[in-house]
């Protein structure tokens, strides 16, 4: 399996053992080394009191692209601080789309940058997420 391959596993395997990511509708609408692309819609129940977009709502998929990046070469891998800035509302409706990626690695300290805009191109937040690898495996993968 090339490191594509493991990546687009692992974050499929990771959304299925969810209980949060099938909730909210997340979708994988791609993921490889060091990459993850998702997207999902947002509902009447995603909205705070000024009937926008919870923050923690786009918090949550930014987060999600995160560790499935962080996680795609299958070394279990958790955040340990993550940061977001939030550019614009989103309304009821619109369909986030949330693209993050691996920009920095070193031992087990990883930096990742998830940009998180509307399916229409309107930029909504800048997520960076900084992760430590435990060890161990995401997904059991058979042995040869």
């Amino acid at each position: 399996m090339n490191p594509d391959e493991l990546a687009n596993r692992v974050a499929h395997e990771m959304l299925a053992a969810e209980g949060t990511g099938p909730a909210w509708g997340i979708v994988i609408e791609e993921a490889r080394a060091a990459y993850a692309r998702l997207s999902m819609k947002v509902r009447a129940d995603m909205l705070n009191g000024h009937g926008i977009a919870h923050g923690g709502m786009i918090f949550a998929l930014a987060d999600t692209a995160f560790a499935y990046v962080c996680n795609g070469a299958n070394h279990a891998s958790v955040a340990a601080q993550a940061s977001i800035v939030y550019l614009d509302n989103v309304a009821e409706g619109e369909t986030l789309i949330a693209e993050g990626e691996e920009v920095a690695r070193e031992g087990r300290a990883g930096v990742t940058r998830v940009s998180v805009r509307t399916s229409d191109g309107r930029k909504v937040a800048e997520f960076t997420g900084y992760s430590r690898t435990l060890g161990g495996e995401v997904v059991r993968m058979p042995t040869t």
